[in-house]
């Protein structure tokens, strides 16, 4: 077997990997059901299959590539777009929900927004503009108020409590 794309072949490692992960659990923790009466697994299940089957498809992609398709060894791990990015959905969650454990309270969907946004742009410093990352978290902002709080009437908090009181 010569492996003619590395990152194909790992993409579709991590795609089966993730896939057959999701099916698994929905196959042995929920109820399935069938066609017609769908359980809380079905849809997971059904999910799990295609991201699987979909690695299979890329695994094969990288075996099966014709010599002018092959690419070179994978480079090293991005550390730094990781880093931010996972850093910035904690913040958001931070955010949203607070952290009553130690006392801090939630800061609201607006400022959650503002910072998931301004924190993930770090990911990429070759493309920073901080003037553009400001107008985009108020797009994101307004969007999303006008999208969960307006439209679907969910019980978010917008602002921090010591705002609104």
């Amino acid at each position: 077997m010569n492996i003619k794309s590395q990152k194909d072949f790992f993409s579709g490692v991590m795609f089966m990997i993730v896939g057959g992960g999701f099916g698994w659990g929905s196959y042995t923790s929920y109820s399935i059901g069938n066609g017609a009466r769908m359980g809380p697994g079905y849809f997971p299940l059904l999910l799990g299959v295609l991201l699987a089957g979909l690695g299979v498809a890329v695994l094969l992609t990288s075996i099966l590539a014709r010599e002018e398709q092959a690419d070179h060894e994978i480079g090293s791990f991005a550390w730094r777009p990781l880093f931010f990015i996972l850093l910035a959905n904690l913040s958001f969650g931070v955010c949203l929900g607070g952290l009553p454990a130690i006392g801090i309270q939630p800061l609201g969907l607006i400022i959650g927004i503002f910072a998931l946004t301004i924190i993930s742009s770090y990911a990429d410093m070759h493309e920073f503009s901080f003037k553009g990352n400001l107008i985009l978290a108020f797009i994101l902002s307004v969007g999303s108020y006008l999208a969960f709080i307006v439209l679907l009437q969910l019980q978010i908090p917008v602002w921090p409590t010591f705002i609104t009181g």
